[in-house]
């Protein structure tokens, strides 16, 4: 299969391309500069130069290919922003790949969030549809889950759309600014490893090795309008994760209290998301794609080290 992908040198991409070109697949990386070209040569994929910004380039591109994965970001808007803006600028190149594959059968394999369906209280599961957007959502979710229902409300136009939902942390390698060298960070600058109350809220995790063989078949056996679990590890408590940095680093582990979780030194902008318990299932997509998780989890991967080079120095400011 001829695969365009899209943020083929980012956290993801850069393992998805290679394991689609293992399985034999043609893969061409979406490239905006010269760097990007070499990146995706490296990794042997050929290049078209373009960017997600121009949506008719794009929907030639879509188009000239036999399937398309898409894990690209406008990481330009962040600074002025934000994520909202971010995720909101999906919306149109959602459309964009719509017209260019409607009525083809072709698939559209795009990333998503665990987090799209939002507080269950229990595991969520690839059946949950993303909560109905309302005004009492934070902007991010609210945008999230209006790209999450375009991406599957293209199968009813005839392309063979899917969601691949990756775990609230992908970890591994090359994990540079994830959730973890967050935590990482500001035990670093605090001196100690925190954690909100009793720490039992619980985190969704993958290997971001593992992400890569599931958006592949995603791509090669997803019926249209289906949504995927990237999860290896379904739920592990924050103190259990907070334990783990702190004995990596020789600090103390402590619980920080409910008023003190906004302040700059411990959560500060990442307080309401900290808090929050994200448990998540991956049955139904082990069952209907075969895809299992085989890399390391989330607390062994923190063992082996790779996040605690003995040269760091962890500075955040909230």
């Amino acid at each position: 299969m001829r695969v365009l992908v899209t943020g083929g040198t980012g956290h993801s991409g850069s393992h998805i391309i290679p394991d689609l070109i293992a399985a034999g697949h043609e893969v061409t990386g979406l490239a905006r500069s010269d760097t990007a070209a070499a990146a995706l040569s490296a990794l042997g994929a050929k290049v078209r130069r373009g960017d997600i910004r121009d949506l008719d380039g794009l929907k030639e591109a879509a188009a000239d290919s036999d399937g398309v994965i898409h894990v690209a970001h406008r990481q330009d808007l962040l600074p002025s922003g934000g994520m909202d803006a971010v995720s909101a600028a999906e919306i149109p190149v959602m459309l964009a790949y719509g017209e260019a594959l409607a009525g083809t059968g072709k698939p559209l394999v795009v990333a998503g969030s665990i987090g799209s369906p939002g507080q269950l209280g229990r595991p969520a599961t690839e059946e949950d549809p993303p909560l109905p957007v309302r005004d009492e959502h934070r902007g991010t979710l609210r945008v999230r889950n209006a790209v999450e229902t375009t991406v599957i409300g293209l199968a009813e136009q005839g392309v063979r759309s899917s969601v691949v939902r990756i775990a609230n942390i992908a970890h591994g390698t090359t994990d540079r600014a994830g959730f973890l060298p967050m935590l990482i960070a500001l035990a670093k600058q605090n001196g100690y490893a925190g954690y909100p109350g009793d720490g039992a809220n619980m985190w969704n995790a993958v290997h971001i090795r593992d992400i890569a063989p599931l958006f592949r078949l995603a791509l090669e056996e997803s019926p249209a309008g289906s949504n995927w679990h990237a999860v290896g590890d379904g739920g592990i408590p924050l103190r259990e994760i907070a334990e783990a940095i702190g004995g990596r680093l020789g600090l103390p582990v402590v619980s920080i209290p409910a008023d003190e979780l906004m302040t700059p030194a411990y959560f500060g902008f990442i307080a309401n998301i900290v808090t929050q318990s994200y448990p998540a299932s991956n049955l139904i997509t082990r069952q209907a794609l075969g895809w299992e998780p085989a890399q390391p989890g989330l607390l062994a991967d923190l063992d082996n080290g790779h996040y605690f080079p003995s040269s760091s120095k962890g500075t955040l400011k909230i």
